[in-house]
């Protein structure tokens, strides 16, 4: 356990979420990374539920200033509308007093805690079995939170609402978030024409898609096509440690394998079988999220179900937004996806993310992923300018 939990306390820091995140793991004994006051209330919390790991932490900028705001504007429940947040977080309950009690009766029921005390802000997650399930909340509450704040003030600035509190902070997370892009790396050239050479491929750009921040935590998948077999990245897996996590699974169904298969298998299966293309990538880069949420239609009748229902066809320059949900039902993402991404770039799903695809290896994928995520950063604070 405690190679475990050392191990998530360095991927806490590496990834810009916390710079010393207190981190315990539970096997025959209670172990912490470090000392810290707060354990002995923390310490209860761990008592009191079935959990095995819990992570306590400050969140490193942007994410300190984005949730103190954001716990100033929402006192009780930060309820942000991205797919992320529907799916996994539901919604982020904020206290603003620290105890175990106060602690235990928001985990008992969500993922997460947020604690507004003393003008500092602190996010409490857990595992149930190990501290990977803690640092993947603790990274979907900064991402989600920095989704709505966008996009929130996005929208308070079209509607004339956006207050000083909220400019003030907007300017201070401004030096975080107008970083020069960074140039796509040389990935393995393809076509690749074994098992083997798509393995390593896949988990070179699962690496590089993480290490670049289009995807937070371990949310995104990744898959190629050789011949008649997708090889897809597990359900859960970690795009930065796909080794072991990558199912073979034959277009026809015809083996078991689908069963611990990414959830969003049947999208990409239908994405090979209606294009040329060998190679899919899917991230999470945080403005295409914000930007496929933003719609100055306010009177529109599907607002609340624009992730299945929207209906106009809606573009960031050249990249199509759709709606759908992960699965095969109607509004599955299987159905409305590929018929999106067919000649184009890409294709962005609504509040959840997006999707490229390579001819031959993940170059393309890649580089379409990371020039797609700097077109939407640009855009947004164009849009921001255009409405001051």
């Amino acid at each position: 356990m405690k190679k475990l939990v050392d191990k998530y306390t360095r991927k806490m820091i590496r990834a810009g979420l916390a710079d010393d995140p207190l981190v315990c793991g539970l096997d025959d004994e209670l172990f912490w990374n470090r000392e810290d006051e707060a354990i002995p209330v923390l310490g209860n919390v761990v008592q009191g539920m079935n959990i095995n790991s819990l992570i306590y932490a400050e969140p490193a900028e942007p994410y300190q200033t984005i949730l103190r705001y954001l716990a100033e504007r929402y006192p009780e429940i930060i309820t942000p509308g991205d797919c992320e947040t529907r799916t996994f977080l539901h919604d982020l309950p904020v206290i603003h007093s620290f105890s175990a009690e106060t602690v235990l009766s928001c985990l008992r029921k969500r993922k997460s805690v947020i604690i507004a005390e003393d003008h500092a802000i602190r996010v409490v997650t857990f595992g149930t079995v190990s501290p990977e399930q803690a640092f993947v909340t603790f990274s979907s509450v900064c991402f989600s939170s920095f989704v709505l704040f966008f996009a929130d003030y996005l929208d308070d600035l079209r509607q004339s609402n956006v207050t000083a509190r909220q400019q003030k902070a907007f300017a201070a997370i401004l030096p975080f978030v107008n970083k020069p892009a960074r140039e796509a790396p040389g990935l393995h050239a393809g076509p690749f024409s074994t098992a083997e050479q798509v393995i390593e491929a896949m988990i070179e750009a699962g690496k590089y898609t993480v290490d670049f921040g289009l995807v937070d935590s371990y949310f995104g998948n990744i898959s190629y096509r050789l011949n008649d077999t997708v090889y897809i990245s597990q359900t859960g897996s970690s795009l930065d440690e796909l080794a072991g996590c990558i199912d073979p699974c034959p277009l026809d169904g015809s083996s078991s394998s689908a069963i611990t298969a990414s959830s969003e298998l049947s999208a990409h299966n239908e994405i090979f079988l209606r294009t040329d293309k060998l190679a899919i990538l899917h991230g999470h880069p945080k403005f295409a999220v914000i930007l496929s949420m933003d719609c100055d239609e306010q009177d529109c009748p599907q607002r609340g179900q624009c992730h299945i229902k929207c209906s106009r066809e809606r573009f960031i320059n050249d990249i199509p937004i759709v709606p759908g949900e992960v699965g095969t039902g109607p509004t599955g993402l299987c159905n409305t996806l590929p018929p999106a991404i067919k000649g184009n770039r890409g294709a962005i799903v609504w509040g959840h993310g997006l999707f490229t695809t390579g001819s031959t290896d993940f170059n393309e994928a890649f580089r379409n992923l990371l020039d797609i995520e700097n077109m939407c950063r640009t855009q947004y604070f164009k849009r921001v300018q255009q409405l001051i």
